[in-house]
């Protein structure tokens, strides 16, 4: 996913953007409510952690011209308000789910694949594509029922071919989802993973579709 986190506490916010990066995420680290609003305009954004008390904007305010404008970009409000008062608050203003800090990274995690699979429209974590099976939660692709090791960047690539199986992924779609904003990627590089992943899983596994991008077909051969 394309995860923007808006927290202008540095220790946590670094620890966030870390742990997150970890887990195959892409992840812009932002410190202002203005720099929030002005992200969840972006169309390829998937989800935004908001803090609540942000410099120049609080959250809430965030949240409330965002949903008013439109912006239906799925926020999780990640804060230390935990009065019953303010998650009414902050759920009435258009947030998708509340977490009270202090909080443990497993838990933030599990909320943003519960995010994500309502945003999808499943059920657990499970993708399957005929034998390829996807099991975003714990990070592991199976071929046929064995276990296939994969990198960070090759899971990311099969997590969002899968998540649109049987249908044309853009290349532009895939480069956002698995390299972000890095610069230092080489114009060759996706087409090094597809490689990669071809010959672990097979090479009818991702299919090309030549000036458009890929796709994994709904029952691979």
């Amino acid at each position: 996913m394309n995860i923007i986190v808006v927290e202008d506490d540095e220790r946590l916010g670094a620890a966030i953007k870390r742990a997150l990066e970890q887990l195959t995420h892409v992840v812009m680290w932002l410190r202002t409510g203005n720099e929030a609003l002005e992200a969840l305009r972006q169309e390829n954004v998937d989800l935004v952690l908001l803090d609540l008390g942000l410099p120049n904007k609080d959250g809430v305010q965030v949240l409330r011209e965002a949903r008013r404008a439109g912006i239906r970009t799925p926020v999780l409000v990640v804060t230390a308000r935990d009065s019953i008062e303010a998650r009414v608050e902050g759920l009435d203003a258009g947030a998708d789910d509340y977490l009270v800090k202090p909080f443990h990274l497993d838990e933030l995690a599990a909320r943003i694949r519960s995010i994500a699979r309502r945003a999808q429209g499943l059920a657990d974590n499970l993708i399957e594509a005929g034998p390829i099976r996807l099991d975003v939660g714990r990070m592991e692709l199976s071929l046929g029922g064995e276990r296939v090791e994969l990198t960070r960047r090759e899971f990311a690539l099969m997590h969002v071919l899968m998540e649109r199986a049987g249908r044309i992924v853009r290349r532009d779609t895939i480069e956002s989802s698995v390299y972000g904003s890095e610069s230092d990627v080489g114009p060759n590089a996706l087409e090094v993973l597809v490689h990669s992943l071809r010959r672990k899983l097979g090479p009818d596994s991702i299919r090309t579709v030549r000036g458009f991008g890929y796709m994994v077909p709904v029952d691979p051969a």
